[in-house]
């Protein structure tokens, strides 16, 4: 309980981290997929733009996993 309880900081750190450098592609992706020349390629093939995560607002979903050693 004291090593997961002290642990979790560091887990929502992790999280964060990597949900901005998920939204920092999503983001190149879809100016380069506005942008001349690669726009055409984009709309040939049917490329859509991608949604960016975003954090969580209720408190439900934010609540601590129970894990057991």
């Amino acid at each position: 309980k004291v090593y997961a309880d002290a642990y979790q900081p560091f887990s929502e750190n992790r999280i964060a981290f990597a949900r901005q450098a998920f939204n920092d592609v999503v983001l190149e992706y879809n100016n380069s997929a506005q942008q001349v020349p690669t726009n055409v390629v984009a709309s040939l093939f049917g490329f859509q733009a991608a949604a960016m995560l975003a954090a969580t607002s209720s408190e439900a979903e934010r609540q601590a996993v129970r894990v057991q050693l």
